[in-house]
């Protein structure tokens, strides 16, 4: 008895440990889902406002946008996707809207701002341009002029701007009707003389980005620079910090201040949670390509590609991409394979089951587009998989009926060879392979459901597709925790309870999921498992609470279709209801 006492005493603490320390880990390996979409007070559901955008931290005074937006002349951006603007002065493309997303839920929300000018809060843009010695080339103030004043899908704009020396510097963008801008630089050489120019291509940005850098999911610098995507460059790095403990831990070699890397082709840019802008060079081209050391709150991302000379009479011509946009699943893996952009897919951060996480996403994706609401394809995804899982479950549980037959046996051998652990390891053994049982047999469904439970969390939490998607009722956002908490009476109080505390309806439902499906299972045979498995529920629906919603349907409708299944399963096995023998 003092033994249960003991091991029970134990599971306490370590349910303690998890509650509370729960919250710590996930903030750096797990974030559990995205902020809340709504809340529920006084009876009514409520759009949660967009967090205020901060003022910028770089030197200079910060105006309003649309002054900003005045003080140049443009030329307009229209796309089914991008509305914006490229600023003539300097040739950059610093005005850009994601048309089709919004900030919040609510029907009058504003479209996410992807790009901003220089001066106005949160400036972002990009840039073409050149290097020369001996030769003057346009640079942030030189005014360009464009054939078009209009930029779409089928007609591309021509910049042009003459220097003294003779030499036509020419910028000519397009744009498909995604997020995919293409740049080809050409300096026309009316002189004399060759000249040598470098072209070079840059994204320069105000401010770090407000989503949160995990360990499941890198945001920030961004690129590939040779084979692999590098997640290691953060913004502290190129503030002149070192890497982190956790980030040391697990491999990270990103110096302190700039971080350079020569390269044929790739890619660079910067990566929010759902929006990514990147600079992408020819891909064939050997280019210097990284990040320099910030200047206060400003970032950049740059490449240059190899100088040329240009000979009198003749023209130089360079190609590039600028994607700006949402970091669409098929969007990118269409950009890598038609394009030829090397492991463009990994703009998303996919992790270390990739080659489980994109399969349940497509599947996933396409019964989304079959049935129209994605908590009734997530339903669908679990009744899949535990179909496919269902004759694995029948052998899990004809192995739990042996292991109970033989329950008695063992007993006697552990009580018959208490004080030789060692001899007592060697005749439970014998008596499993005289009994033809595995003991390890029912843990079989359990260690395949862990990388299914894992990759569908990373789907919900990485892939845009799932961003602002309903269910039912209350439920608005599919990727976010559940709104609805028994602390302000579901909502009838006028208060909303600390996000820690909240615990919503559907991780209740959760817990008591669990708990009828424990009960269906056999029952072991020492009181201080029993108690554990009694209490386990409850910490798993706290454990779950601040996870996305999406998620928890999974589990809530896995648990559902395991107890049919002990039903069926007691069924064809009886004597597992049976009480052990003495």
């Amino acid at each position: 008895m003092k033994e249960d006492q003991k091991n029970f005493i134990l599971f306490a603490l370590f349910a303690a440990l998890i509650l509370f320390g729960w919250p710590v880990i996930t903030s750096k390996f797990f974030p559990a889902a995205n902020p809340p979409v709504t809340k529920i007070e006084a009876g009514k559901t409520q759009v949660v406002a967009a967090p205020a955008t901060p003022a910028a931290g770089a030197a200079g005074a910060v105006r309003d946008r649309k002054l900003v937006l005045a003080e140049s002349p443009r030329v307009r951006i229209a796309t089914p996707a991008l509305s914006g603007s490229i600023n003539l002065k300097g040739a950059r493309i610093d005005d850009l809207v994601l048309s089709t997303y919004k900030e919040t839920i609510d029907k009058n929300s504003p479209p996410i701002r992807l790009l901003s000018p220089a001066g106005s809060a949160d400036s972002y843009f990009a840039g073409f341009g050149w290097t020369g010695n001996n030769v003057v080339v346009p640079d942030k103030n030189t005014l360009w002029t464009a054939d078009h004043a209009e930029l779409t899908p089928g007609q591309p704009v021509t910049l042009s701007w003459k220097n003294p020396q003779g030499l036509i510097f020419q910028i000519v963008i397009g744009v498909d009707q995604h997020y995919m801008f293409s740049v080809t630089q050409k300096v026309g050489n009316a002189g004399a003389t060759p000249v040598m120019v470098r072209p070079y291509g840059l994204i320069s940005r105000l401010g770090a980005t407000k989503d949160v850098d995990a360990w499941t999911n890198h945001v920030g610098p961004i690129g590939v620079f040779g084979t692999g995507a590098t997640y290691d460059i953060g913004y502290p790095n190129l503030a002149g910090k070192e890497a982190s403990f956790f980030g040391k831990l697990f491999g990270s070699n990103a110096k302190p201040g700039a971080n350079y890397f020569d390269a044929t082709g790739g890619w660079l840019g910067f990566s929010d949670k759902y929006w990514l802008t990147a600079l992408i060079p020819d891909q064939n081209a050997s280019v210097h390509s990284g990040f320099p050391a910030a200047n206060g709150e400003a970032y950049q991302a740059d490449y240059a590609a190899q100088p040329v000379t240009v000979a009198p009479g003749k023209v130089a011509a360079q190609s590039a991409r600028f994607f700006a946009g949402a970091k669409e699943v098929r969007l990118t893996d269409h950009y890598q394979d038609d394009l030829g952009i090397r492991n463009f897919d990994k703009a998303i951060d996919w992790g270390w089951f990739r080659i489980v996480e994109k399969p349940i996403f497509y599947y996933l994706d396409w019964l989304f587009r079959m049935v129209g609401n994605f908590g009734v394809a997530i339903i669908l995804l679990t009744l899949t998989i535990r179909g496919l899982l269902f004759p694995i479950a029948q052998r899990q549980f004809a192995s739990m009926a042996n292991m109970r037959a033989i329950q008695p046996k063992m007993k006697a051998l552990q009580e018959k060879h208490k004080d030789d652990k060692a001899r007592q390891q060697e005749e439970v053994m014998a008596l499993y392979k005289a009994e033809k049982v595995n003991p390890l047999a029912g843990c079989l469904p359990t260690f395949l459901q862990i990388p299914i439970m894992y990759s569908l969390y990373k789907v919900l939490l990485v892939t845009i597709e799932m961003r602002h998607q309903p269910f039912a009722l209350w439920i608005k956002d599919l990727s976010a925790p559940d709104p609805l908490t028994p602390l302000n009476l579901f909502g009838l109080l006028p208060f909303t309870p600390p996000h820690m505390i909240a615990i919503g309806v559907i991780p209740i439902l959760l817990g008591i999921s669990m708990f009828f499906q424990f009960k269906l299972n056999p029952a072991p045979m020492d009181e201080a498992q029993k108690q554990v498995f009694a209490f386990m529920p409850w910490v798993l629906m706290f454990v779950m609470a601040p996870f996305a919603v999406g998620l928890q349907v999974y589990w809530i409708t896995s648990n559902c279709l395991t107890i049919l299944q002990q039903r069926l399963l007691y069924a064809r096995h009886p004597g597992m209801k049976v009480a052990v023998a003495k």
